[in-house]
C-alpha cells in the first residue's frame, strides 16, 4: 500500500535532477558574468623637484642719440636809406616880414616906397561875455506867494523854471522845466514876470538877452 501512494505523488528523480542541474547552470553564470574586481596598486611616493629659474639676460644699454640742430639761414633786410624829403616851402607868417625902415609919415606910421603905412598884425580879441545875475535890490521879491490851496492841503514843492532876461533885466519869457503842480508853477511865473529884476548880460560891455535857470522851492513854516 505505501509503495504505491509514494510512487504516484511522490517527486520523481529525473525531475530533480533537471531542477538541480539548471540551478547549477544559473549559479555558474552568475558567477562567471559577474564584474572582475582588481585590485587597485598602492600610490608611488611623490617628491617636489625645485626648477630653476632660467637667468635674465642683461639689460639693453641705452644707446645716446645726438640730436643736430638744423642750421637756417635768417634773411635780414637792410635798413632803409633815409633820403631827404622835399618839403614844400612854408609861407612866412606875418610876424617873420622885417619893416624897413622908412620915413614917417603924418601919422607917425611908417611909410614904404609906394607911400602905404606899415602897421603890426594883431590877432582877433575873444569878445568878454558877462550872464545875467539877479539883482540884489529885488532879491526879496524872488519869493512868490504860497497858493492857497496847496496851503490848505499841507502840499510842499519844488518848481524849476528857464526864464529869458531882457535888456532892461525884466524876465521877458518863462518856460517849465519841472513842477510839483501847476498851481506852484502859475505863483512862480506870475511873480517873475512882475517881480523879478536882473542885471542884464553884456558882451563887451553891450546888454544883451540871456536866458537863466531858476529853482524855488515852497515850505510850510510853523507861523504860517
Amino acid at each position: 500500500m505505501y509503495a504505491d501512494r509514494y510512487g504516484k505523488t511522490g517527486i520523481k528523480p529525473g525531475a530533480l535532477t533537471i531542477a538541480v542541474g539548471l540551478n547549477a547552470a544559473v549559479l555558474a553564470a552568475l558567477i562567471f558574468s559577474g564584474p572582475e574586481i582588481f585590485e587597485r596598486p598602492p600610490p608611488e611616493p611623490f617628491e617636489a623637484v625645485n626648477i630653476p629659474l632660467p637667468v635674465p639676460p642683461p639689460p639693453i644699454e641705452p644707446v645716446e642719440t645726438k640730436i643736430v640742430p638744423k642750421t637756417r639761414q635768417t634773411v635780414i633786410d637792410p635798413p632803409p636809406v633815409e633820403r631827404p624829403v622835399a618839403q614844400d616851402p612854408i609861407a612866412p607868417s606875418k610876424s617873420d616880414f622885417t619893416i624897413p625902415a622908412g620915413p614917417t609919415g603924418m601919422d607917425g606910421g611908417v611909410t614904404g616906397g609906394t607911400g602905404g603905412v606899415v602897421t603890426p598884425y594883431e590877432p582877433p580879441r575873444t569878445p568878454v561875455t558877462i550872464g545875467a545875475k539877479v539883482d540884489p535890490r529885488y532879491a526879496r521879491f524872488l519869493q512868490p506867494d504860497y497858493p492857497p490851496g496847496e496851503r490848505r492841503m499841507g502840499r510842499e514843492g519844488k518848481v524849476v523854471v528857464r526864464v529869458l532876461v531882457g535888456i532892461d533885466g525884466r524876465v521877458a519869457r518863462v518856460e517849465l522845466l519841472s513842477a510839483v503842480s501847476d498851481a506852484f508853477f502859475a505863483a512862480t511865473r506870475r511873480q517873475a514876470l512882475e517881480k523879478w529884476r536882473f542885471t542884464p548880460a553884456t558882451r563887451d560891455g553891450v546888454p544883451q538877452e540871456d536866458w537863466r535857470t531858476m529853482t524855488v522851492t515852497f515850505v510850510l513854516n510853523d507861523t504860517e
